[in-house]
């Protein structure tokens, strides 16, 4: 039987329940992580699907991640049956296949059962520090395909019945560096789903479950609508733009991605076809990231206050080629195309639509995630693996100055505190500051981005713990401490301008 539609006092009162259970969720993985790069920079997202894997809340979490998981629970229950499914069961996977991007971001789903009946699903996603591979960190600029990337782990349940699996567990730890800090990030994982769990069976304990389920269809017709009256205002036809990555760290060619973006009436069309093959380097993005990237720019610029649920992507669809960049074979290597190559997705859309919507497109930004990583061993032996995800300048837009120091667009994660890094790691920050003068000039600025020095501070530190720094646009300046190659997917370029507002400065 159908579920019906709600009254709308109830619609709101469980709209707004399944919100703050989103939210509660990224609050318990934070405080309940052990790696800094989630307690502290929060780099994780949660969401809630119906039973059917259809988006139905989401926290304000990151872009790139939160577009990702609509897909991800779909293609879950096309390799694990619903009806195999038991109470207290959460699956891990970061298998690209299943709704993924790379290898270090690792979901847990967990069915909901209410009375026997499979009503949703609670899904987060951690990023997590090492998931093995060739090198510290997971992320290999020389790598030439997935299997030097990390640990692929299908959808397998690390928890039964509520309580760990040990065999499973057992594999997953075993191929991982950190296998303590690992084994309490999979713990705060389970506890923010099992905690979503408890709240999404006291609604349907509250208002029944046909009630709820046709609140949850409701949410969805609602974005629906909203979305497809956005689309409809833009006029009809064919609008086309393009970026480019510099190369792939393997090949020194640049890398483009174009993209034609169809409005016929209430339905928008993204096509990538003109855009490059699979790069023999670790920038290949999956074809959900591109359809998050895409997702990403259409409700910034025609509905951020559409409430971000499966309804909301119906009227738009994206077509990418396999065996391209944006939609790269099964043995790929892939670690950066979540940074970089998302980023230049977004890009190009904006450029596209920048004719029909130029008092919402902004000026291109520092044009990346942003990453850089250090690793070595402390004194006593121990490893140790600082990820840090930096800002850059945001563009300026027709109204305001670009942001200082941002992670703009795909991006949404905060920087580790400079007091963290130094208590948690033998590592010391020599310098944390704005550089001056490096954003596009303007009516409306673009804004500036960071310079940050770090030293080794143990006797034991590597060439990989010693030192580092980045500055300007937010790319890495020096290596040594970093895993990323000089100028991989780096847009070393200054980046565009929009209307009359000019380029910001290279980085120096």
């Amino acid at each position: 039987m159908t579920p019906g539609p709600a009254d709308a006092v109830t619609l709101e009162v469980v709209r707004h329940a399944v919100y703050a259970i989103a939210e509660e969720m990224r609050a318990i993985l934070m405080r309940s992580a052990r790696s800094p790069v989630l307690k502290e920079a929060g780099d994780l997202s949660c969401a809630l699907t119906d039973a059917e894997g259809r988006l139905i809340a989401q926290g304000r979490d990151i872009p790139i991640h939160l577009g990702v998981m609509a897909f991800t629970v779909k293609e879950f229950l096309r390799r694990v049956p619903a009806e195999t499914l038991r109470d207290g069961d959460v699956y891990f996977t970061n298998h690209p296949d299943v709704g993924g991007n790379h290898l270090p971001d690792v979901k847990a789903i967990m069915p909901v059962f209410h009375r026997g009946r499979l009503v949703a699903f609670a899904i987060n996603l951690a990023h997590w520090p090492d998931v093995g591979g060739a090198r510290p960190g997971s992320y290999v600029t020389t790598a030439r395909d997935r299997y030097a990337e990390g640990l692929c782990i299908p959808p397998v349940p690390l928890f039964r019945n509520g309580r760990p699996h040990p065999p499973l567990m057992e594999m997953v730890l075993s191929n991982v560096r950190g296998r303590e800090e690992r084994e309490g990030d999979i713990l705060a994982q389970y506890a923010a789903n099992a905690t979503a769990a408890a709240g999404l069976r006291e609604i349907f304990d509250r208002f029944g479950a046909d009630v709820v389920l046709g609140c949850f269809r409701g949410f969805q017709d609602e974005s629906e609508r909203m979305m497809r009256g956005e689309i409809a205002r833009l006029p009809d036809g064919e609008y086309r733009g393009e970026d480019w990555l510099d190369d792939d760290g393997i090949d020194d060619r640049p890398l483009r991605i174009a993209v034609t973006v169809r409005i016929r009436g209430d339905v928008a069309e993204f096509d990538f076809a003109g855009s490059a093959p699979e790069a023999r380097g670790p920038l290949n993005a999956t074809r959900f990231v591109t359809a998050s990237a895409v997702f990403y720019a259409i409700r910034a610029l025609i509905g951020p206050e559409i409430p971000a649920n499966d309804g909301c992507y119906r009227p738009l669809s994206v077509r990418v080629r396999e065996g391209s960049l944006l939609d790269p074979g099964p043995d790929a290597a892939r670690v950066g195309g979540n940074h970089e190559t998302s980023q230049r997705v977004v890009d190009a859309v904006l450029r596209a639509l920048a004719p029909v919507l130029p008092a919402r497109v902004v000026a291109g930004g520092a044009g990346t995630s942003g990453l850089v990583m250090f690793s070595g061993r402390r004194d006593d032996g121990r490893p140790f693996i600082l990820y840090e995800v930096h800002g850059g300048g945001e563009g300026g837009s027709a109204d305001r100055d670009g942001t200082n120091a941002i992670r703009v667009h795909m991006s949404n994660v905060m920087n580790t505190p400079v007091e963290v890094i130094e208590s948690e790691y033998p590592l010391r920050v020599e310098c944390c500051e704005l550089r001056p003068d490096s954003a596009g000039q303007g009516r409306h600025r673009g804004g500036v981005g960071p310079r940050l020095s770090v030293a080794g501070t143990g006797r034991r530190a590597d060439d990989h713990g010693r030192a580092g720094a980045y500055s300007s646009l937010g790319h890495p300046r020096r290596h040594r401490g970093s895993s990323l190659p000089d100028h991989a997917g780096a847009r070393w370029g200054a980046r565009y301008g929009a209307g009359q507002g000019e380029p910001g400065s290279r980085p120096g």
